[in-house]
Order: C-alpha cells, then structure tokens, then sequence
C-alpha cells in the first residue's frame, strides 16, 4: 500500500492560515497598523479603494526593515517579538506570531518599499500569491509603506463571498477606531477613494474619544480610575441618562490591545442596575493595565479573545469602580454629608414645649367689597367679573355635541393614532370576504358582533368555531409591515416636512452604512440632507409616525441593519419596514374603541399572513368552544 500522507507546500499551509488571520480588508488593515504601532510609528496613513478590495496602502514613519529583514518578514512564523516560549507570557507588543504578512503574501499582491533610518536607501519588494516577483534597491522615506492590491484573487471562492463595499467599509473604521482608540499617542489618517473619513492628530484619550465619536459625547461621559495590586483600569463610562437599546460604544483594552470579554460586561452593566431600562446598553471605555503574565492572549487567531488569570477578582473590581465612579459624580442618588452648605437642623431641647403654628390672615378682607384695605395699610380694587360671559360658550357647546359626519380616512396618509382606523376597503365586508378565504369555516368573524379590549392588549371577539384573541400591538405591526413594505418597493412613501430638521450626527463607521440604505430611507418617507462630517440634516419623515422620535428611529434602523449584516436589498428593506412598523404600532395599554378594534381586524385579515409577525410571534389564537364548554361542566 502507498504512503498517503504528505506535507503541504508552503504557499497552500500560508492560505489556510490566511483563512483564519486574514477574513476581510479590515483584517489586513488591522495586522500591517498594529505591525506599524510595534515599529515606533508615530505617523500612520490608511487608504483604501473600493473598501479595500482594490487596494489598501498603509504607511508609517517607523523604524522600517533592512533589505534581508524586509525578504524574511514574509516567511511563515518570521518575527522579531519573540525568541522562546517563555516570551509569549510577557508579551508587550500588538503582534508576535509572525503569521500576518505571511497570509496577507498569500491571498494578495503586495509591494513593500521601506527604509532605516540609519541607512540612506531603501528597498522594494514585490510578492504575489506567496512568490517574489522582484527584490531591488530604491530611494524612499523612511519606515514602511505597504501597498496590498487585489485581495484574494488567487482563490476566487473567498473573494466571492466579501460583502458589499459599504459593509466592508464598515468593518474596517471599526478597526480603526478600536486602534486609534487605545493609541492616542500616534497620529492617524484614513482615506477611502481619496476622500479623508479620519484626521486624528496626537492628542489625550478623552480628546481622542471625542475625535471618533463626536465632540456630543464628551458631556456623557465619566471617569473611572482604579489601581490594585491585580490591575490598574482607567477609562471611561457613560451616565445612565445616556443609555439606549442599539448603538452604544463599548469598548474594553487591556495592555493596549482591544478584547471582547462579555463577563466583564455584564460587570459594568451591573453596575448600573436599577438606574437604566432593561435591555438598554451604555458606552464606555475601559482600559486595564495588568501583568502580561496573567493573561494569554493566544487563545484566538485575531487576538480579540483574552484569558484572564484572576477574572473573578478584576470583575468585582471593575463592578466597584464603575458604581463609585457613578456615585461620586452624582449619577446615583445619595447623601453627601461632607458639603459646607448643610442645611442646619436645630438640636431637640425636651424643656421647651414646641411652639405652635402661626395662620397669618388678613381680617379686613371682604369679598363683596369692590375696594378694601389691607393689612398693610394699603388698598386694592377687586376685578369686575362678568359673570355674563361664562355662559356665552353653551350656544356653541350645544352645536358642537351634534353628531358630525365622519371623515373619510386616507390610507397613504395616516396619523399615529388613525393608523388603525384606516381600510383599504369598506369595514363591513372585509372581515367576511377575506377571513372565509383564510380560514374556510373554521375561524370566520361572525358579523354584527362587538369586540372587546382585554387588559389594553388584547382583542377578544366571536368567530364561529369559538372565540379569537388578537394582540393589539403584534397585529398592528403586521398590518403596517406590510404597508411600509409595498412603500418601499413601489417607492410611493408619503414625506411629511418638519418644521424644524432634526440633526443626526454619526461616526465613521454608521455613516458609512447609512449611505448604503439611503435610498430605501427616501421610498419610506425620510428626506435627509447630508450636512457633511457625519452631520444628517431629517427634514421629512413618513407620514403616520409623527410622535415618534425620527433620530433615534433612523440611529435604530441603521443598527438594525449594521447587526444583520446583509447586503441583499431585499433583506434591508424588510429590516427598515419592521423597525419602523414596531416604533408606529399602537402600545400595551392603549384604549381603543370598538370601531377602532373593528379596523384593526379588517385590516390583520386582508394581510397574507395574519397569523405571525414578521419575526415570527404569535398575533391571534382561538379558543374552541367546547373548550369553554368544558370549563363549565
């Protein structure tokens, strides 16, 4: 029998490696700048085209390469960080595996041209699909300016599946953003298609916060400082006014390297229990300091995922220093008895009986007297009241309590209130034409019947096989699902104008998404205006929600959509007609009367689906009749 086993070639071992290092452009751009930070840069430009499909081009004025350490970087397991195994527990500096250029080599085409400081020229290496094309001597500035083009374009299959470019994009400013956010030392610059997205000079953290986020958030936050034995943690969290369901910026770093840890997470939000909504997140930004060998950092590929040696301990010390940070500035209701400006509280003296509660009174006062003196030897005339007049509106009561034809309701124009009320057709033949095609005999509404409100939730009428219950609030989200959606499609959203424009001021990051679902906003209803460095101006907003609030509604289609992750305008558009269809629904606990329920019906059953959300939860059961029978026996 012949061997089967055999090795791989470097070039095939370094594409598997990729698969794991190398996921998107935004990977490539965090492996080359954190390679950068590790070389001292302090000036670091980012520039990508087509969201880095094209090309991505990152330069630094770092310590750069010699012409031998330049050709070896590329290698496999090639690094200058560590020696031995013993180095991995002590680790200080962003990368050390030595497999990012390696992988990037592998899947792209890169040109490197970099330089000592020491030296006068420099070197230019080109590298496809793991191979060196050239290898020569040039004159260039000093550090490393790498320039990767054509991701992926020996394997096809994985290029395939890279997202749309606003998706992409997306991912890579929140790359940056998690550098640049624990790196306020370094100077940092992105361009996308030669259009600058970040200028982030050198400046302090807090500063350096606001540069990202907007200069909004800097009346938000609070400081944290804490230092132990164990760890130090110095940061930032937001006041529990601030916080919201979707969008929040919540950021943890230890030792210069960014990290998701949900069990530190749930420590800051413990902190702030009771003092916000369930469900609802805050911003914060927390920076711990702890002895490398305490952590491993090696646990994941992208090192995002860190081991803590004493996570139990740091977790009741960061959920202490987020309630002391909150409690010491007045985020939490207390006592200070420390303030100069106490109020004084007389001592209890037993001897002295306690005085009695004096009425202050005018005596001279009388009522009828249309000019009288007061106490203080003054006096004031009383005001003439006409009397007559009080009852000259009952003339006009009368005629308005006649009953007045009622309007008739426009469908492609409703209040948030009339949304309900509104029918496609007359709502006294819907009901049985639609409801028998549903449900043949089984669930048909019997006519003339009145509906009851259950609890200010539920809607309670007879049908012939028992009695229906329908959640007010499920059912009228699936009736307007379906109209925003058709809105959408067919681009027929009526606009209603606001008087004043609300101002939506987003990050990089967000903003980058909402150009890609822009369009759809526009089919729905919203008109904004882009006012230019993440400023939106909503000057129109769909007809039907005008109580709500349209920035944070836009902010939560925005993260809706960010979270999905889809790039299929199909899928977008359904995530933008149920956001907005949960934000106009009627409420829990909303009256309603029995035309207003009837409406509602008409309208659950001219859907084709009345049964379910779009998400999937139950809108209407029935209970048999010889169920409720049985109840009685």
């Amino acid at each position: 029998m012949s061997d089967i086993i055999h090795l791989l070639p470097d070039s095939v071992a370094n594409q598997i490696a990729a698969g794991e290092v190398i996921q998107r452009p935004a990977s490539v751009i965090k492996e080359l700048v954190e390679n950068a930070i590790d070389a001292d840069a302090q000036n670091i430009h980012v520039l990508v085209m087509d969201a880095g499909k094209t090309s991505i081009q990152i330069i630094d004025d770092g310590k750069g390469m010699s012409e031998t350490d330049a050709r070896l970087a590329f290698e496999r397991h090639a690094t200058s960080k560590i020696r031995e195994a013993s180095d991995l527990f002590a680790l200080r500096t962003m990368g050390f595996r030595g497999e990012a250029l390696a992988s990037i080599a592998a899947v792209a085409q890169i040109e490197l041209k970099t330089r000592l400081e020491s030296e006068e020229l420099g070197t230019k290496l080109v590298i496809a699909g793991s191979k060196i094309e050239s290898q020569e001597v040039i004159s260039c500035s000093k550090g490393s300016n790498f320039s990767v083009k054509n991701l992926f374009f020996n394997i096809p299959a994985r290029r395939k599946f890279l997202k749309a470019n606003s998706t992409e994009l997306s991912n890579i400013l929140a790359e940056f953003e998690r550098i640049a956010l624990v790196h306020p030392e370094v100077a940092f610059s992105l361009y996308s298609n030669d259009s600058e997205l970040f200028n982030l000079p050198v400046s302090p953290l807090r500063q350096r916060i606001m540069a990202v986020f907007g200069k909004k958030l800097n009346q938000q936050l609070l400081n944290v400082e804490v230092n132990t034995t164990m760890a130090k943690i110095t940061g930032y969290v937001a006041k529990p006014e601030t916080a919201r369901k979707k969008g929040a910026h919540q950021y943890f770093f230890v030792n210069g390297r960014y990290m998701r840890h949900p069990y530190f997470h749930k420590a800051v939000m413990e902190a702030y229990e009771q003092l916000i909504p369930a469900g609802e997140q805050v911003s914060y930004f927390i920076y711990f300091e702890v002895d490398p060998a305490n952590i491993d950092v090696n646990i994941h590929p992208t090192k995002t995922e860190i081991k803590f040696e004493n996570e139990q301990a740091i977790w009741q010390i960061l959920s202490a220093a987020v309630k002391e940070s909150l409690g010491k500035f007045s985020a939490i209701p207390s006592i200070d008895f420390d303030t100069e400006d106490m109020p004084e509280i007389p001592a209890f003296e037993q001897n002295l009986p306690p005085a009695p509660p004096k009425v202050h009174y005018d005596s001279d006062y009388n009522p009828f007297k249309t000019s009288i003196g007061s106490s203080n030897g003054g006096s004031y005339t009383r005001p003439k009241v006409e009397w007559e007049g009080l009852y000259s509106g009952l003339t006009k009561a009368s005629k308005m309590n006649e009953p007045q034809p009622e309007p008739e309701m426009d469908w492609e124009e409703p209040s948030s209130t009339e949304t309900l009320m509104n029918a496609e057709e007359n709502t006294t033949s819907t009901v049985s034409v639609v409801s028998s095609a549903l449900y043949a005999d089984e669930s048909v509404i019997e006519k003339g019947n009145l509906h009851l409100q259950f609890k200010g939730r539920f809607i309670l009428t007879s049908v012939k096989s028992g009695l229906m219950l329908i959640d007010q609030h499920r059912a009228h989200i699936r009736v307007l699902f379906d109209r925003y959606l058709v809105q959408i499609r067919q681009k027929q959203g009526v606009s209603q104008g606001v008087l004043f424009p609300e101002i939506l001021q987003l990050p990089a990051s967000e903003s980058a998404v909402l150009q890609s679902i822009m369009d759809d906003l526009s089919a729905v209803g919203f008109d904004l205006s882009n006012l230019g460095g993440g400023s939106y101006a909503i000057n129109g907003i769909p007809a039907g929600i005008e109580g709500l609030n349209p920035v944070e509604l836009v902010r939560n289609m925005l993260h809706t959509a960010m979270e999905k992750g889809s790039d299929v305008k199909e899928e977008i558009q359904n995530i933008l007609a149920l956001t907005l269809a949960r934000a106009a629904a009627i409420v829990y606990g909303q009256v309603l009367s029995n035309d207003e329920m009837i409406s509602l019906v008409d309208s659950l059953f001219a859907c084709p689906s009345p049964n379910y959300t779009p998400d999937g939860k139950t809108v209407l059961t029935t209970i048999k009749e010889e169920d409720i029978e049985r109840l009685f026996k």
